[in-house]
């Protein structure tokens, strides 16, 4: 750990939500930090209780099931790193002192509410037909649009969020 990082408060990814919250000027972004940090950690307790379900589903099985086990933390890993990518930019360009702009913090901020968004639709989009339920209420049409949309339609979403807070984040450079 360098000399600077302990310093300024920023002592890797525990550090960087203070760190970019207390540093940005965005109550935009700053509303991000906090319900982006709710998010990735709500993500990272559901698939590390999925892990765990799957070692004990594949634990006195063959090699082939076991790869289902590296498979859930790689999900695990592809979902949450765009919710804290936006928090991780923000925290970089604010350590490293390339600039205080609190448009790119509402940029990215922005960038990442639709990411939580995306990954909601792509969720309802991606339930197996068993585990689907019956919705009542002015939410009914759209819930039911969402469960008739094929599954790669819903990772697809959630790939274009992702992609977008990267494409927000050299743009915004």
């Amino acid at each position: 750990m360098t000399e600077r990082s302990t310093a300024d408060g920023y002592r890797g990814l525990p550090g960087a939500f203070p760190f970019a919250f207390r540093r940005s000027d965005s109550l935009l972004f700053k509303s991000y930090v906090v319900l982006g940090g709710f998010v990735a950690a709500l993500i990272a307790i559901f698939f590390t209780l999925a892990f765990v379900r799957i070692i004990g589903v594949t634990a006195e099985t063959s090699a082939t099931l076991s790869l289902s086990r590296s498979f859930v933390a790689l999900l695990g890993v592809l979902v949450i790193l765009p919710v804290l990518a936006p928090i991780l930019f923000v925290a970089r360009r604010h350590r490293r002192g390339i600039g205080d702009d609190a448009r790119y913090d509402r940029r990215l901020a922005g960038a990442g509410f639709l990411f939580i968004l995306a990954l909601y639709v792509g969720f309802i989009t991606t339930v197996p037909p068993e585990f689907q339920s019956d919705v009542d209420g002015a939410s009914a049409p759209l819930v039911e649009f969402l469960y008739g949309l094929p599954w790669a339609a819903g990772v697809g979403i959630m790939l274009a969020a992702a992609l977008l807070i990267y494409q927000v984040h050299r743009l915004s450079r």
